[in-house]
C-alpha cells in the first residue's frame, strides 16, 4: 500500500497524526507530511487515511 497526499487539500486537522503518528506528522505550517521510510501498521495508516475530514490522503495498492 502506498499513501499519497492530495495537493492543496490538507487543512491541518491532524486527525491522521493522532491515529498514526509513526506515518504522519503535521508541520509548523499546519500541513501534513508523510514520514518516509516509516515502519508502520498498514491497517492503522489506512484508518488514518479514511478518517481525514477533507480527503487530503489517498491509499493506493
Amino acid at each position: 500500500m502506498s499513501i499519497e497526499l492530495v495537493p492543496g487539500r490538507c487543512e491541518g486537522h491532524a486527525v491522521c497524526e493522532a491515529i498514526a503518528p509513526e506515518v504522519f506528522q503535521v508541520d509548523d505550517d499546519g500541513m501534513v507530511q508523510l514520514i518516509l521510510g516509516a515502519d508502520h501498521d498498514g491497517e492503522l495508516a489506512l484508518a488514518a487515511v479514511r478518517s481525514c475530514p477533507v480527503a487530503a490522503l489517498r491509499a493506493t495498492s
